[in-house]
């Protein structure tokens, strides 16, 4: 990862969150890593959630702007992303987090079976 990219990386995330929504999502321990913003094909920055880029369509629109500019792939962030505050999308994230327990657990083996 270049030293621009980094920077703005830890412009919007801390510690695999995003503290500046109020329903961000944790990526933290879920594998997926937190993706720095990105400038697409028209030039507009992508995944800062500033949400306001000078050549954004929607600073230029118009009667004849085509909405379907705005679509596509090039348009949405990886991991900021609105869709990610979805309730479904939460529970996609907690069931990638390993489960906590205790340090020395064995994952498959209940070796305290008969112990009490």
């Amino acid at each position: 990862m270049t030293k621009k990219k980094k920077e703005l990386k830890d412009k919007v995330t801390l510690d695999e969150t995003m503290p500046h929504q109020i329903s961000a999502p944790d990526f933290k321990g879920t594998g997926i890593k937190m993706e720095p913003p990105f400038i697409n094909s028209h030039g507009v920055v992508i995944g800062d959630s500033k949400y306001s880029s000078p050549n954004s369509p929607l600073e230029q629109w118009s009667e004849d702007t085509d909405p379907a500019i705005m679509s596509g792939d090039e348009w949405v962030h990886p991991t900021n992303d609105i869709g990610w505050n979805t309730t479904e999308n939460n529970e996609l994230l907690e069931s990638k987090k390993r489960p906590k327990g205790y340090p020395f657990m064995h994952p498959t083996k209940d070796v305290s079976q008969g112990t009490d």
